[in-house]
């Protein structure tokens, strides 16, 4: 990754997959974090929403360490007051999934290089969001866009 700081919105999703699950794709997101090449916008709600998702039962067989992912949430994570509505603001941009929204509005309001998500109704998206300068990519797509 280039020598300079990129804003970056992760759906609740991709956190999980990161600090919960482990998953290959998004183990390029721990060290550009620490060394502030990424900068990660999230709201209260996002934390909100990530500490309701760790206590559902389904994913207790993972045994999640809520106290270690919503530490590491705090510490990596820039808490940004809620984004007004891009939909609302440009006509487009509407989630199919209104739980979704609140991860766009971010992006577009504090201009993030990249949304990382695995949600369709986000991907759907892709489109009209690079045109306000968002690059909506799976965390796959954004490593390999990394890598060259």
């Amino acid at each position: 990754m280039p020598d300079m700081t990129h804003a970056v919105v992760l759906d609740t999703n991709v956190v999980l997959d990161w600090l919960l699950f482990r998953d290959a794709s998004c183990a390029g997101l721990s060290g550009p974090l620490r060394q502030g090449q990424l900068q990660w916008h999230a709201t209260a709600p996002m934390r909100g929403e990530l500490a309701s998702v760790l206590r559902r039962q389904e994913l207790q067989r993972w045994a999640p360490d809520c106290e270690h992912i919503l530490s590491t949430f705090d510490s990596l994570s820039k808490v940004c007051a809620e984004a007004p509505s891009v939909a609302v603001a440009t006509g487009r941009l509407r989630s199919r999934d209104p739980d979704d929204q609140k991860f766009i509005d971010l992006a577009i309001s504090v201009k993030a290089t990249w949304l990382l998500s695995r949600d369709r109704a986000l991907l759907r998206l892709t489109r009209p969001a690079r045109e306000l300068g968002v690059q909506i990519l799976t965390p796959a797509r954004w490593q390999q866009l990394l890598a060259g």
